[in-house]
């Protein structure tokens, strides 16, 4: 489990393989100091698990269902990654409940200056769009946010300078691509009732 907090902006050094599983080489010195073999690491909010920890790199390999739900396998080396690993015993949730199962890719459609932050509207598919609600949580990039605006086809939130400068989100432009995870919440409550027959 994730809090959508990054800890850490990670530098993708190599990404091999093809459209049956790729290799991820991330250079993240913070994370791998606390990192073992086998731990679970979100990056770009998916979960992924550390195969090989080395002077300051892991090694992630992501199967195809991976690459088809997300982002990571259009990535190139050189890019910047955000890095959360695991919730810990005792460890603060600064965000909100974030599983690292990243639900589909949206688009965004603008990124435009707000004060001394941004705003980021981004295009999402009618499926999850069920699923977000003004005021709510959502999680782009593995960053946790607040939804400030909703219509049926996109969502907007609001970054602020600390957002913008200690993740990727700062540098997104329009037309590119962000993974996103919906708050597991409202997927709980929609399954609870639909148990109950209370949903169509």
């Amino acid at each position: 489990m994730f809090t959508g907090i990054i800890r850490e902006l990670g530098i993708l050094e190599a990404l091999d393989g093809d459209e049956e599983g790729v290799r991820l080489r991330v250079r993240a010195p913070q994370t791998a100091a606390g990192t073992a073999t086998g731990d679970s690491v979100a990056l770009n909010g998916v979960c992924l698990t550390a195969t090989d920890v080395s002077e300051g790199v892991l090694t992630f390999e992501a199967v195809p269902e991976t690459l088809r739900r997300t982002s990571l396998g259009r990535l190139a080396a050189g890019a910047g990654l955000n890095v959360e690993p695991a919730l810990r015993a005792g460890d603060p949730v600064g965000g909100h409940i974030v599983q690292g199962h990243v639900d589909g890719v949206g688009r965004v459609i603008s990124a435009e200056p707000e004060g001394e932050g941004r705003r980021l509207e981004v295009e999402i598919a009618p499926d999850l769009a069920r699923y977000v609600v003004e005021r709510g949580s959502i999680t782009l990039e593995g960053v946790s946010l607040t939804v400030i605006d909703l219509v049926p086809d996109r969502f907007a939130v609001a970054l602020v300078p600390h957002t913008l400068g200690e993740t990727t989100l700062g540098r997104l432009e329009p037309g590119d691509e962000v993974n996103i995870e919906v708050d597991v919440l409202a997927k709980h409550v929609e399954r609870l009732l639909e148990a109950r027959g209370q949903l169509g």
